[in-house]
């Protein structure tokens, strides 16, 4: 057993138990390799089957990950709040990492111009005059509004959604590569990612095919601006997709239109392409990330379901909250500057995507915040960037199948400091090559 921690426990919950601690302590971090089950087992004078169940509920808390031949190791994110260790990007490093929205893009609110006061409990789940705009922006990009509800931001809704329709150990088609923080919610929660393949076009329609004939019940899709390729569904593959799709009705459908008005593109929808289905528009790309709510519209009993796992929560989405999407939604000030802020990241992406191209270093991003990058070794491209001055993502942390690649976001990307970052990218891949531009 290394020095850096010891594990302990004579039952399997004391085992698991001993394992978040010493997880949450920083004794193990992301990507560690555990001891085997018999090397544990040996460790502890417990038996081999005991170890084995610990680690099957700590895979199923999504603390750890098995790799087969290459062992099992701690989540890249480990489902547990951490010690905080300072701040993930270093003073002086520009923050290419986070994936968020530039604060100084967003649209301003004036809570005092609104008017807006502290207020008892809604008599509906939600307001409506939110419920009003929401159906008529929904109507509009061909999604039926009819059966809506909110949630408190975008992975809360899909949280509820899988929650109100899937058990533990069901499988979830997913892309890849993809959200990591989807992949840690079905982690977490027991349930099983599939990966899909993904192109900037969308899902692959053969892949998802496959994904379904192995036993997914339900797959979830970007719409827009998919993180971290910048894939977007054009109408020709939603048309295929729905084709796939039609062969299996009982499977649940999720859509994420976390970008929305920001990605730039027309949406191409699949919602109801199955009987049950649920399509998410959380407002946090576009206004804010601290705006945590998103708008549910689905089939009637998905979208009655997450309402009463609300009302069993925390009953309702704060009606503040409610407010501020109204105004937003409300004020003809507001869209062009969310317009604006949309040509800024194009802008700076295809600028991206151009200096690496001539540089000899493709990329996929179609629309959105993020660049995708292949790399030959993602952990050295990380490293040296950072010693450079620039904070990128490592692929791993999106990716299941998907070959070795950095995620680049550009909210925080100066014009004019975009042949500096390539230069540091092309100086950090030694000249090696990264294999084929395809995520």
């Amino acid at each position: 057993m290394t020095e850096r921690y010891r594990l302990a426990g004579r039952t399997a919950t004391e085992i698991v138990a001993s394992l978040e601690t010493t997880i949450r302590a920083g004794g193990l971090v992301a990507g560690d390799l555990v001891p085997t089950v018999r090397a544990l087992a040996d460790e502890l004078g417990v038996a081999p089957g005991t170890v084995a169940s610990a680690y099957r509920t700590a895979s199923q808390r999504g603390l750890i990950e098995t790799h087969g031949r290459n062992g099992t190791r701690v989540r890249a994110q480990p489902a547990l709040g951490a010690r905080s260790g300072g701040p993930a990007v270093p003073e002086g490093v520009v923050d290419l990492a986070s994936g968020q929205p530039s604060a100084a893009l967003l649209p301003r609110l004036h809570p005092e111009r609104q008017g807006w006061a502290p207020a008892a409990a809604p008599e509906t789940p939600v307001l409506p005059e939110l419920a009003d705009l929401a159906r008529r922006r929904l109507e509009a990009d061909g999604v039926d509004p009819e059966h809506l509800t909110l949630a408190g931001g975008g992975l809360d809704a899909i949280r509820r959604v899988l929650a109100a329709r899937l058990a533990a150990g069901d499988a979830v088609a997913v892309e890849d590569p993809g959200w990591p923080n989807l992949l840690d919610l079905l982690a977490s929660t027991g349930l099983r990612a599939l990966p899909v393949r993904v192109d900037q076009a969308g899902p692959d329609p053969v892949s998802l095919g496959a994904a379904l004939r192995n036993g997914a019940r339900a797959v979830v899709v970007t719409s827009r601006a998919q993180n971290p390729t910048g894939a977007s569904v054009t109408a020709e593959r939603a048309t295929a997709l729905r084709r796939v799709l039609a062969e299996h009705a009982d499977v649940l459908v999720v859509e994420d239109d976390h970008a929305a008005e920001l990605a730039g593109v027309p949406l191409a929808s699949l919602s109801g392409a199955t009987g049950v289905w649920a399509f998410v528009r959380s407002l946090s790309k576009p206004y804010g990330p601290d705006l945590r709510l998103a708008v549910l519209a689905g089939d009637e009993a998905t979208v009655s379901r997450v309402e009463g796992q609300l009302r069993i929560g925390s009953g309702w989405v704060s009606t503040l909250l409610q407010r501020a999407a109204v105004a937003l939604w409300s004020d003809p000030e507001v869209p062009p500057v969310v317009a604006a802020a949309a040509a800024a990241y194009d802008a700076r992406r295809e600028a991206l995507r151009t200096a690496l191209s001539r540089a000899g270093l493709p990329a996929l991003g179609a629309t959105g915040l993020n660049v995708w990058v292949p790399v030959p070794d993602e952990n050295r491209v990380v490293a040296d960037l950072l010693a450079a001055g620039w904070a990128v993502s490592p692929g791993r942390r999106f990716r299941q199948s998907a070959g070795s690649a950095v995620r680049i976001t550009v909210s925080n990307l100066d014009l004019d400091r975009v042949d500096e970052l390539v230069a540091a990218l092309r100086t950090a891949t030694r000249g090696r090559a990264a294999g084929p531009v395809t995520a």
